[in-house]
């Protein structure tokens, strides 16, 4: 951490917040950093107007058209990058230039080459880096380790996650053209399982340990640059367990129904994420949904919190990464964890090109000489 970070935390008990994109999940962070105690969001940046303008209406006294200003301009502690993926690493280097420690949203980068670039930086300026793991924080994925580290169903030896969105074409109709990045490979660094997969690699080598990648296929329901669809076939070594992966952006999910399942199949019994959901999770989401649809109406800012059930989990992880940041400490998950999910998707891309390949050459018609 740098010292200039010191100094300013010491100068005044909260800690001084910027937003560096005020899209769909940089508002979440927005409020979520509002509603903390100790922490106060002192500006934010989007290329949007109408994002700014949210931003504005959700108490943020001075917005930016430029993140990169904002930076130049604000006395910060932290910043929470919230922007594209390929705008990460440079956010990251203007942190650094200023001395701003940084939570970064998944994925940390497009690559593993451009995750050690920026973590190197960090590194060389004394910033931490913080990386929005979130499903570790749902109060599911949690019942699920607790069970599984006190032993309840002794050895796993399978387990598989599922993880589904309706992607960034929305469900139809659509009413707004959607962003054109996350259908750029460029851009986006991939698809579903950059999107959705490295939440559940993240989760999965938080209850196995390191995870090797054995298999994996691709799929797309679409004509798009990206796969909306990834099968990953894992071993936890330290564990002994086989795991499967499966993520994709092609349905037409509905909140609130929960978008992800994970199964550990012990030798005693199974350990479900569905076992450890909130009582009353359905019905305070389904209130929460009905209020945002009124909203609409009313003209209303929608209830980001809303279901609570997901976006509490977006508080808790950014609420972690202050509270390390206040007490000179490692972020809980960190740009090390972010890198090791870029890690395990990248094996599972090329295992999945190689596949492809072989199937290309086995389908070409044989050459016949007479």
């Amino acid at each position: 951490m740098a010292p200039t970070l010191l100094n300013r935390l010491t100068d005044s008990s909260a800690l001084s917040l910027g937003i560096l994109g005020v899209g769909n999940i940089g508002l979440v962070h927005l409020k979520s950093a509002a509603a903390m105690p100790g922490v106060e969001v002192v500006a934010a940046a989007d290329a949007v107007a109408e994002n700014r303008d949210r931003a504005e209406r959700a108490g943020v006294s001075r917005t930016y058209d430029d993140y990169t200003t904002l930076l130049a301009s604000e006395e910060l502690d932290a910043a929470v990058v919230a922007l594209p993926p390929f705008l990460h690493a440079d956010a990251v280097e203007q942190a650094a230039d200023t001395g701003v420690d940084v939570f970064v949203e998944k994925p940390l980068a497009r690559s593993t080459e451009e995750a050690d670039d920026m973590l190197a930086t960090a590194r060389e300026a004394g910033i931490a880096v913080g990386v929005d793991h979130t499903l570790r924080y749902q109060p599911d994925m949690a019942g699920v380790k607790t069970a599984y580290d006190e032993g309840r169903v002794g050895h796993v030896p399978y387990a598989s996650i599922t993880r589904l969105n309706d992607g960034p074409l929305g469900r139809p109709p659509a009413e707004h053209a959607p962003p054109s990045w996350p259908l750029d490979r460029e851009a986006a660094g991939g698809g579903s399982l950059l999107e959705l997969g490295v939440h559940c690699f993240d989760v999965l080598e938080w209850l196995f340990g390191e995870l090797e990648v054995r298999d994996a296929s691709m799929g797309r329901t679409l004509e798009v640059d990206v796969e909306d669809a990834a099968t990953v076939l894992m071993d936890a070594p330290e564990t002994g367990t086989t795991v499967t992966l499966h993520c994709g952006s092609y349905q037409w999910e509905q909140l609130p129904e929960v978008n992800t399942r994970l199964r550990l199949e012990g030798i005693t019994g199974t350990i479900s994420n569905q076992d450890h959901l909130p009582e009353n999770f359905y019905a305070s989401a389904a209130k929460s949904a009905l209020s945002n649809v009124a909203s609409r109406f009313t003209r209303d800012e929608p209830d980001v919190f809303g279901p609570t059930f997901y976006l509490q989990a977006h508080y808790d992880a950014l609420a972690d990464f202050c509270n390390a940041i206040r007490n000179d400490e490692e972020p809980p998950v960190d740009g090390a964890d972010g890198r090791r999910t870029l890690a395990l998707a990248e094996q599972a891309y090329e295992l999945a090109a190689q596949k492809r390949d072989a199937d290309a050459d086995a389908l070409e018609t044989p050459e016949v000489t007479l």
